[in-house]
C-alpha cells in the first residue's frame, strides 16, 4: 500500500516539509505497513521557492536587492534541478514581511528589487524563470519591477516615473520595445482581478498600510496604469484573473515583459511531477493550515485532489482548521476532510503541539475513511 502525503505548509507553524513529515507519522499509526512518499507543495505564493528547490534537487543563490521601500536586502533565488530553470519568489524581495507595521506604505512601496531579482537570473545565464507571487507589500501593478527589466514607464516630461503605486499616477507613456529575450512564467496564487471591488487594491491594500480614506486613490493610480497599458501596449489587464496577484505585479509583467500568467499551484504541481507521483500511490492525502471555500480557488490542495480524482486515487483532506464551504472538496475526489483542531480554531503556533495534533488528525482521517470503506483496497 502506497501514500503520496502532498500538503502545502502550515503557515506560521509548520514548513510544507515539517507537515509531510508530521502526516507520514499519522499515516504509519493508521496502517503500519504503509509505504509513504513525501511531497510538499505550494501555490506560488509562501514557501514556493523551497518546495521546488527541494524536490527536484536545485540550488539556491543569493542576490542583494532593493526591499520594498529601497532599503537593500539579500534576497534568495534558485534554479531547479534541471539546471535550466530559475524560481524567484518576490516576497523575498517586495515582501510584506520586510517592512515593519509602522513603515508599510502602498503608495511608496515598490517591487522594483523583484524585477532586479528576476535580473540576477537572467544575468547569470537562465532564460526561463518562474516568478513565485504573494505575500507583497506592494501596490504597484508590477511597475518597479518592469522597470528594472527594462520597460520604460514615463511622465509627461519623459522621465521615469516613481517608485510605488504614487508613481503610477504620474504615469503617461509605456515603451516596452527593449526585449527582455526570456521566458517569464507568473505563478499566481489567488484569482483576484487587478481592478474592481475585488482587485489588488480593495482586497489586499488595507492589509499592506493602506487607510480606508486611501483606497479610491490607490484604486484610482492602479486603474490608471491599467488604461496606459491598454493604449500604449494593447492589452487589456484591468480584469485579468490573477492579475491582481501581489499588488498587480502578475498583470504589470504580462503587460510590460511578456510574461505568462498560470495558476501556481498547477505550475508548481507540474515541474514536482506530482502526476506521476500520483500514479505510484493508491490514495493521497493533502493538507493546509485552513480549508474552507478559498481552498477551492486554485489552492494547492484543490489541485492535487483534481489530478489524483482523474487518475482515480482517493484523496483524504487534513486542515489545521477546517471552515465553511470545505464541503466542496467531496466534488473533487476527497472522500474525507479532518481538522486537526477541534474547536475551529486556527492551528497552534507552538511547532510542537501542531505536529501532534496534525499526526492524530491523519491516523484519525485514515482511519475513518477505512471504516466508511473509501480505502477499502488499503485494508
Amino acid at each position: 500500500m502506497r501514500i503520496l502525503v502532498a500538503p502545502q505548509g502550515f503557515k506560521g507553524t509548520l514548513t510544507g516539509k515539517q507537515a509531510a513529515a508530521t502526516m507520514a507519522k499519522g499515516v504509519r499509526r493508521a496502517l503500519p505497513d504503509a509505504r509513504v512518499e513525501a511531497c510538499p507543495v505550494a501555490d506560488g505564493g509562501h514557501e514556493t521557492l523551497d518546495v521546488l528547490l527541494e524536490a527536484t534537487g536545485g540550488r539556491s543563490f543569493v542576490a542583494t536587492v532593493e526591499g520594498p521601500l529601497g532599503d537593500p536586502v539579500d534576497a534568495r533565488w534558485g534554479v531547479l534541478g534541471d539546471g535550466e530553470t530559475a524560481v524567484v519568489e518576490m516576497a523575498r524581495a517586495s515582501g510584506l514581511t520586510l517592512v515593519a507595521p509602522a513603515r508599510r506604505d502602498p503608495w511608496k512601496a515598490s517591487t522594483r528589487g523583484t524585477g532586479q531579482l528576476i535580473r540576477a537570473a537572467l544575468d547569470a545565464g537562465y532564460r526561463r524563470v518562474i516568478v513565485g507571487v504573494g505575500g507583497s507589500a506592494t501596490n504597484d501593478a508590477g511597475a518597479g519591477a518592469a522597470q528594472a527589466l527594462g520597460a520604460r514607464l514615463l511622465d509627461a516630461g519623459g522621465h521615469d516615473i516613481p517608485r510605488g503605486a504614487a508613481g503610477l499616477t504620474r504615469l503617461a507613456a509605456i515603451d516596452v520595445t527593449a526585449p527582455l529575450a526570456a521566458a517569464l512564467l507568473v505563478a499566481a496564487d489567488v484569482a483576484n482581478p487587478l481592478c474592481g471591488p475585488d482587485g489588488a487594491t480593495m482586497t489586499y491594500a488595507p492589509q499592506k498600510g493602506a487607510r480606508g480614506d486611501q483606497l479610491p486613490a490607490l484604486e484610482a493610480a492602479i486603474a490608471h496604469f491599467a488604461a496606459v497599458v491598454e493604449r500604449d501596449v494593447g492589452i487589456h489587464i484591468a480584469a485579468m484573473p490573477g492579475g491582481g496577484a501581489a499588488g498587480g505585479l502578475a498583470a504589470g509583467l504580462v503587460a510590460c515583459r511578456e510574461a505568462r500568467l498560470a495558476w501556481g499551484a498547477g505550475l508548481v504541481c507540474d515541474a514536482l511531477g506530482i502526476d506521476e507521483r500520483i500514479g505510484r500511490a493508491d490514495a493521497v492525502i493533502v493538507g493546509e493550515g485552513r480549508i474552507d471555500a478559498q481552498t477551492l480557488f486554485n489552492k494547492a490542495p484543490l489541485e492535487v485532489a483534481r489530478r489524483a480524482r482523474a487518475l482515480g486515487r482517493p484523496v483524504v483532506a487534513i486542515g489545521g482548521s477546517v471552515g465553511a464551504g470545505a464541503e466542496g472538496l467531496r466534488a473533487h475526489g476527497v472522500v474525507v476532510i479532518e481538522s486537526a483542531s477541534e474547536d475551529g480554531a486556527p492551528v497552534p503556533g507552538d511547532a510542537k503541539e501542531a505536529a501532534r495534533r496534525l499526526a492524530d488528525a491523519t491516523e484519525r482521517a485514515l482511519l475513518r475513511a477505512l471504516a466508511e470503506g473509501t480505502l477499502r483496497d488499503l485494508a
